[in-house]
């Protein structure tokens, strides 16, 4: 534990410029202890733009509040940070409290802090170094009072650059993570380097999306596969990976996602909300039987003449002298 005790990343500190204590460490320390609180932590990721990763975000978390779950979404999309315009939202600004910074409340159980509340024009590109970058994202998992949580969804920016990065090294344990994709080959390419970044960076992968998968005919009622269809469940055979579902393409999706109204909320009964919901479940099941694994798992130590055994957490060794 550092000896700066303060809530808050060193982002937000007033003596910040003159403190003479590790501000890594002491950021370290800070998003340690509000991802304590977290009990599960998501990450939604694509390796390409466009595919609608914000939009299954957000539907996913209002999904997930509609259940009863304490929610959080993070959005560290930093050049696009669109999901408070999805929630109806743009143009808020978060209010700072003596613990940090608080995350609006956009439903009873349902919290979302993002880039786009402080910023004063929306329209405006952000133009950051990636050590900027850094600093915001700190702020966003350290500085924010999340509070006590069952899920944080974490709405990351496309690729597997710097910020991806970042923000898996910040939470430390990430529970999971939802690849978006659509059904184009030229996507499902990129699909596979999303999958081998989170092997190679110890993410548990929850599973794949397929959006905008086909298009119900508003005449004919038939299926129209506007993007193609099936590439989602083809590759997750071919790479081991759990397909999640099929979100149709629905024009009401575009259309709620303009006016600030979460799809799923708006049309609870339609194709496309019970997809969602039904990727909630299988996120939910999979982040619970990961958990009951993690906590059932024995690790062993090796023993002259007696091979390995398994190590008893409360068994401290004298120290040598």
């Amino acid at each position: 534990m550092p000896d700066c005790t303060i809530p808050f990343t060193c982002e937000l500190c007033e003596k910040q410029l003159s403190c003479q204590l590790d501000q890594i460490e002491h950021n370290k320390w800070a998003i340690a202890q509000r991802m304590k609180d977290i009990s599960y932590k998501v990450v939604v990721m694509s390796n390409k733009g466009g595919v609608g990763k914000s939009t299954v975000t957000t539907n996913l978390g209002v999904a997930l509040a509609q259940k009863g779950f304490q929610v959080g979404i993070a959005d560290a999309d930093i050049h696009g940070p669109n999901i408070p315009m999805m929630l109806g939202v743009e143009g808020k600004r978060l209010k700072g409290s003596s613990g940090g910074v608080l995350p609006l409340e956009v439903m009873p159980n349902l919290k979302v802090a993002s880039l786009s509340f402080l910023i004063e024009d929306p329209s405006m590109p952000v133009i950051w170094r990636d050590s900027a970058k850094w600093d915001f994202l700190c702020e966003l998992m350290g500085s924010v009072c999340w509070g006590n949580l069952d899920f944080l969804l974490v709405d990351l920016p496309p690729g597997t650059g710097n910020e991806a990065i970042s923000i898996i090294e910040l939470i430390g344990k990430v529970d999971g993570s939802v690849i978006v994709t659509t059904p184009q080959d030229v996507v499902l390419l990129d699909v596979k380097k999303a999958v081998l970044f989170c092997r190679d960076s110890n993410v548990p992968i929850i599973g794949i999306v397929e959006n905008m998968s086909s298009m119900v005919c508003p005449h004919c009622h038939n299926h129209v596969n506007v993007f193609k269809t099936g590439g989602g469940e083809k590759i997750c055979m071919e790479l081991g990976v759990t397909f999640l579902g099929k979100i149709p393409l629905d024009p009401g999706i575009t259309e709620k996602c303009d006016t600030g109204e979460a799809f799923v909320a708006a049309f609870p009964d339609s194709e496309a909300s019970k997809a969602f919901h039904e990727i909630v479940r299988k996120c939910e099941i999979f982040v619970k039987a990961q958990r009951e694994a993690n906590n059932n798992y024995t690790e062993f130590r090796e023993v002259p003449f007696l091979g390995k055994v398994p190590v008893d957490p409360d068994f401290a060794e004298e120290p040598k002298n």
